[in-house]
């Protein structure tokens, strides 16, 4: 036996009028309350939030030139929604990092970083990004995640359009899975 919303104590007008049966509304949707989808709030923002991401353009060596071709037709980020990269960091919730990052140039990522509104995610793209790479010497900082939190780790050397499609792929299962940010998780080091 199917419910009825006045059988889960519903008050309204339009379920307490019983004594009439069904409108012509309620007739011709049927059991459209038992057809319904219905999700929780959390749910229904972790998809907003992963839906509607928009990158921060930060190109750093060879990573970016893979990183801009994702714009192009061939591999379309429009279908995430997240063509339009953004050049202020108040206006960017994920920030790619591509390329080997200088000493000089972790301050300016810091202050970048700092700059965006939560909650942000950050992926490390390519092997510099992510540990430094073959630049193993005084001027590269080894690996990204000494000054931000990093959330997804694109693997390669540069690494193709594809596997930062992946990436982002994975972070977008990650926050409609609600896990958090790399920054309320781990933290950031100061």
């Amino acid at each position: 036996m199917k419910k009825r919303l006045a059988d889960y104590g519903l008050q309204s007008e339009r379920v307490l009028w019983t004594g009439k049966g069904p409108g012509a509304f309620e007739t011709e949707l049927g059991d459209l309350e038992s057809r319904l989808g219905l999700t929780t709030l959390d749910k229904a923002i972790h998809w907003a939030q992963s839906k509607s991401m928009w990158p921060d353009t930060f190109g750093l060596a060879c990573c970016a030139i893979e990183m801009m071709a994702i714009v192009s037709s061939r591999y379309d980020i429009a279908r995430f929604g997240m063509e339009a990269f953004r050049s202020s960091p108040r206006q960017a919730d994920l920030l790619i990092v591509s390329g080997r990052v200088a000493h000089k140039m972790a301050a300016p990522l810091r202050q970048i970083y700092d700059q965006m509104l939560e909650p942000k995610w950050v992926i490390a793209m390519g092997a510099c990004a992510s540990s430094g790479g073959m630049f193993n010497n005084y001027t590269v900082l080894q690996g990204v995640d000494k000054i931000v939190a990093v959330d997804i780790y694109v693997p390669g050397c540069p690494p193709r359009p594809e596997a930062l499609m992946e990436g982002i792929i994975r972070l977008h299962e990650r926050v409609q899975a609600g896990i958090p940010p790399a920054y309320e998780v781990r933290g950031v080091a100061s």
